[in-house]
């Protein structure tokens, strides 16, 4: 069986490896980015100087043909779905057993007048991180429309070769759709900590100027304000990479519309990733799309084993994700909402220099079960709070625990018993943190046995 996978991502090349570790099919991987897997999350530390492109590729390049893992570097221009034929940019013909649709996302924009200038551009892939290397060299200033995770790395970016930065956000605090106040205003007075760059808050775009050559020399924002600048980063959301399936008969959505078990409206079709929206029948959520690498990941073990062996639904595993804002990084566990939802109740820590952050949602009733983790300036064990998470345990057991969560004492201050205090402080209660050794306590909770 020949098995054909369009994109080479972390789902894409996540479902070749799972393949070929569960079969000898024939395996052939299509990408017009680049000849080979990297790491998309590093493109920043390829532009400040950290790495090159090749400390960014997590295998050898002669690791694909030791693992019978055809590369094709091509761009697919239609999929045949009647003959199970895909027409490439190269002129040839590509035939496929099983088809999988890994084609990720790109930047969004919005219709500004403008956006297709010289200098102006999203950041997500290897040839936009080329594209700003050139238009940032001789850069007077820099300015980044919109918040998120791509909006702070591009502003870090830019920051670590001293370009000025304007930085346009809606919001009244960054990032404020997604985090509670207490964390968005935590960043908010970071980022402005940065001489540089110059953070706008509740300010949009209204247009990009020409510089009469095709090139951007500024921009007006909604106030009416010009702001000169040589470069305008897009950084307000990505949408999925689709226009190729679109023109095909495969069945789309906002993405490409998938059932539980990935499968699209055309035989032998799957997608996965940034790409793929999820419909499931049987659940009374709405079809959603998962723009995260975890996510990503595991789509691509999830279709690779439905292939390869017993097809079995796609369950959701207990939401995670990771980012780094400058220097303080943050992590996030299971549900924890930018405003606070009925039945819920929460818990939050913050140090006297803004710079360390511990929060935990729990459920407003009897159980007080444990619903999600905010974690910033420290470092938390991603099993230990899942373990908690999907265990549904209580928040009062996890207070008296929680040193099991933390990853590195010995480089990452202990900071839990200010969060149990906090707990104590709310409720009258009288909690005691464990005092053990934060490696062992992990293994006890995770196995139920007993710390040494």
């Amino acid at each position: 069986m020949h098995i054909v996978i369009i994109g080479n991502g972390i789902a894409g090349i996540t479902a070749a490896r799972t393949i070929r570790k569960l079969s000898d099919h024939r395996v052939t991987v299509i990408s017009s980015e680049s000849k080979h897997f990297f790491s998309r999350t590093a493109l920043m530390y390829i532009y400040m100087g950290h790495l090159t492109y090749e400390q960014t590729k997590p295998y050898e390049d002669w690791f694909w043909a030791k693992n019978r893992i055809d590369l094709v570097h091509d761009h697919v221009k239609s999929i045949q779905t009647d003959t199970k034929t895909l027409l490439l940019l190269s002129g040839s013909h590509l035939g496929y057993d099983k088809l999988i649709i890994a084609t990720g996302s790109r930047p969004r924009t919005f219709g500004w007048k403008g956006q297709d200038l010289r200098g102006v551009q999203g950041l997500y892939s290897l040839q936009d991180l080329q594209t700003m290397v050139d238009t940032t060299t001789n850069a007077k200033r820099g300015v980044i429309v919109g918040g998120g995770l791509i909006g702070i790395e591009t502003a870090e970016m830019l920051y670590s070769r001293k370009i000025p930065v304007t930085f346009l956000v809606r919001e009244q605090r960054y990032w404020n759709s997604v985090l509670p106040d207490e964390e968005a205003t935590m960043i908010t007075n970071h980022i402005r900590e940065h001489e540089g760059i110059d953070l706008r808050l509740q300010t949009e775009l209204r247009e990009i100027l020409d510089d009469g050559s095709g090139a951007v020399r500024g921009i007006i924002t909604s106030s009416g304000e010009e702001i000169p600048c040589e470069f305008v980063a897009l950084t307000v959301g990505v949408e999925p990479n689709i226009d190729v399936v679109r023109a095909s008969t495969i069945t789309c959505g906002r993405g490409i519309l998938v059932n539980e078990y990935f499968e699209t409206s055309a035989s032998d079709v799957y997608a996965a990733g940034d790409c793929a929206e999820m419909q499931f029948p049987e659940s009374a959520a709405p079809s959603r799309i998962e723009p995260l690498w975890y996510a990503a990941r595991a789509h691509g073990e999830s279709i690779a084993r439905n292939i390869c062996l017993e097809r079995a639904a796609y369950a959701r595993k207990t939401f995670f994700n990771s980012a780094k804002f400058f220097d303080i990084e943050y992590q996030t566990y299971g549900t924890v909402s930018a405003k606070r939802s009925k039945g819920e109740e929460t818990i939050v820590w913050q140090d006297a220099d803004g710079k360390r952050l511990l929060r935990i949602v729990y459920a407003n009733d009897a159980t007080k079960r444990v619903l999600g983790f905010n974690v910033m300036g420290v470092r938390f064990r991603q099993d230990v709070c899942t373990h908690w998470i999907e265990r549904q345990t209580s928040v009062e057991e996890v207070l008296t625990e929680l040193g099991a969560a933390n990853f590195d004492p010995e480089f990452f201050p202990e900071c839990e018993a200010h969060l149990v205090a906090e707990y104590n402080r709310q409720t009258g209660r009288n909690l005691v943190l464990k005092r053990k050794r934060s490696l062992w306590n992990a293994v006890a909770v995770l196995t139920g046995k007993a710390a040494l």
